[in-house]
């Protein structure tokens, strides 16, 4: 292989690679989001009917209007069934709506690249692309845990502030008293699930890096 066809080789496996953990990144987010088991332990776990005054019916049916909303990719107006909310708190959970429709079209292009990545690379046996897809990924969590673990409040403020053009997102309790049953251990619980399962996605690819690595070495 020439110089240019093995430079023009390595910068295709680098966006291989790239493709696959923004797949599996976005994929961690989607999965928690759609996760409502860890919301419902929440409720118990936090005490919010407790600190809420809300019934744990109206907490669940609120929390599932939230996340069904998030979730369809089609625009439709946001009401809550019976909680009270201000027309900033509107805007906010519209532009929540907007990143996890960027994260949906993020899924389905490097979906799609994925494809085409593994294919070409398992036709000619080249399973390098996994490792360096593990390797750029086991930073990651690690990065977030030890943020998280030093200062979960102030990530949490500045994550706000980069992906949010307003300051919509500082709920105040009286006008939009969903922020009372949405307390910021819960996002933190959220976090930890993304987390885990970027890591398990490492483990898995490490595993099945090596495993067809055995399968292709000649024997």
């Amino acid at each position: 292989m020439n110089k240019p066809k093995k430079k023009n080789h390595k910068l295709l496996q680098i966006m291989f690679s790239i493709s696959l953990s923004l797949f599996i990144i976005s994929s961690a987010v989607k999965l928690t989001l759609l996760f409502k088991p860890l919301y419902y332990f929440d409720i118990q776990y936090l005490n919010i009917v407790e600190n809420t005054g809300y019934s744990k019916e109206d907490i669940i049916k609120n929390y599932n209007y939230v996340i069904n909303y998030l979730l369809n990719p089609l625009s439709k107006e946001f009401k809550l069934p019976s909680i009270s909310y201000s027309n900033y708190g509107q805007i906010h959970f519209n532009d929540v709506k907007k990143i996890f429709t960027s994260i949906d079209i993020l899924l389905i292009v490097t979906g799609l690249f994925n494809i085409l990545s593994f294919i070409l690379n398992f036709k000619n046996k080249n399973i390098n692309f996994l490792k360096q897809t593990y390797s750029i990924l086991i930073f990651l969590p690690i990065i977030l845990l030890s943020v998280f673990v030093v200062d979960f409040d102030s990530s949490f403020t500045t994550f706000h502030k980069i992906f949010f053009r307003n300051d919509y997102w500082q709920f105040d309790p009286k006008l939009d008293p969903i922020i009372n049953i949405l307390p910021q251990e819960f996002f933190l619980h959220s976090a930890l699930l993304i987390v885990s399962l970027i890591f398990l996605s490492i483990l898995i690819l490490r595993i099945v890096y090596r495993k067809l690595k055995i399968k292709l070495e000649p024997q």
